[in-house]
C-alpha cells in the first residue's frame, strides 16, 4: 500500500509539471502538444516495460484478443476514453476550459469513491471518510461558484472511473493495457500534429523543440506508468482519494504561471488540502504500522 501511495503522489507531481511544461512549447497549440505527446510516450513506454521486466505483459492482452475477437472492439473504446483525458488535458487550458477541467479534477476523487462503494463494495476508513467529507466541502463551494457542470468537467468526472472500471472488468489493468491503449492512439495522433500550422516541419523553425519535445515523452510517460501501477496496488477508494493531490498542485502551478486564487474560491482549496493532509496521515500511520508488525 505504501509503494502505491508513494507512486501515485509522483504520478501527480510529475502531471503537474507536465503541466507547467507545455507553457515552454510555443508555437504549438494544445492539439499538437498532444499529438506529440502520444507520438514521443509511446517509444518511452516502450523502452520502461522492456527494462523493468513489463513488457510480457503486452503479449498477454494480445493473447487475450486473439482467443475472443469482440475484446478488440472493447479496447478501442478503452483507448478511446484515456485519449479523450489525455486530449483534454493538454486543449482545455488554451482554450478557456481550463476552470471546468479542473472542477472535474476536484469531482473525480468523490466519483471514484462512489465507484468503488458501488461496484466493488468497498468500505472506507474513519481517516478516509474525514477526507471524503471535507473534500465534498470543497467540491460543493467550487459547485457553488462555478453554478453548473460543463461538459468537460463530466468527461473528467465520469469518463475516469469508466475507464479503470473497464480496464479492471478486462483484465488489462496495467501497464501492457495502457500501452495497447496509446498505440490505438497514434493514427490520431499523427493527424493532429502534421494537421498542425507547419506540421512536423515546426522544430526546423523552432530548434529550441527538438530537446523539449522529446523530453514532454519521458515525463508524459513516466507519470502514466506510475499511475497505472499506483492503480494496480491501491484499493479503488484510496486511489480515488489521493487524486487530489494533483489538482493541489495544478493550483500551485497557475500561481506560478501568474493567476491568483479569488476570495471566493479560498472555501474550496482549503478543505481539499485539508482532505490530502488527512490522507497523507493515514499514508504515515500505515508505514509506522508496517514497521511495527
Amino acid at each position: 500500500m505504501s509503494k502505491g501511495i508513494a507512486l501515485s503522489v509522483l504520478a501527480s507531481v510529475l502531471f503537474a509539471v507536465m503541466y507547467f511544461y507545455t507553457s515552454l512549447l510555443t508555437p504549438l497549440t494544445g492539439v499538437e502538444i498532444f499529438g506529440w505527446r502520444m507520438l514521443l510516450t509511446l517509444p518511452c513506454m516502450t523502452l520502461f516495460m522492456i527494462f523493468s521486466g513489463e513488457w510480457h505483459r503486452v503479449g498477454q492482452v494480445l493473447r487475450q484478443v486473439a482467443s475472443k475477437p469482440l475484446l478488440s472492439l472493447v479496447l478501442l473504446l478503452s483507448s478511446a476514453l484515456v485519449g479523450v483525458q489525455l486530449w483534454l488535458f493538454m486543449w482545455a487550458p488554451l482554450n478557456g476550459y481550463s476552470l471546468d477541467v479542473s472542477l472535474g479534477y476536484f469531482l473525480l476523487p468523490l466519483t471514484m469513491v462512489l465507484t468503488g462503494r458501488i461496484v466493488y463494495g468497498e468500505r472506507l476508513s474513519r481517516l478516509q471518510k474525514v477526507a471524503t467529507l471535507l473534500a465534498c466541502l470543497g467540491v460543493l463551494n467550487e459547485l457553488y461558484q462555478v453554478g453548473s457542470f460543463s461538459w468537460a468537467t463530466l468527461v473528467v468526472a465520469v469518463g475516469y472511473p469508466v475507464y479503470f472500471v473497464l480496464r479492471r472488468r478486462l483484465g488489462t489493468d496495467h501497464l501492457g493495457g495502457l500501452w495497447l491503449d496509446m498505440a490505438l492512439l497514434i493514427p490520431v495522433a499523427l493527424w493532429f500534429v502534421q494537421g498542425g500550422e507547419q506540421g512536423f516541419a515546426v522544430v526546423d523553425s523552432h530548434p529550441g523543440l527538438y530537446l523539449l519535445i522529446p523530453l514532454l515523452g519521458v515525463i508524459s510517460a513516466s507519470a502514466l506508468a506510475c499511475y497505472v501501477i499506483a492503480s494496480r496496488l491501491l484499493a479503488f477508494s484510496l486511489f480515488g482519494l489521493l487524486s487530489y493531490v494533483e489538482p493541489v498542485l495544478l493550483l500551485f502551478v497557475a500561481l506560478l504561471l501568474g493567476e491568483s486564487i479569488k476570495a471566493g474560491e479560498w472555501l474550496t482549496y482549503i478543505p481539499v488540502w485539508l482532505a490530502v493532509l488527512v490522507l497523507v496521515l493515514e499514508g504515515v500511520r500505515h508505514l509506522l504500522r508496517q514497521r511495527r508488525n
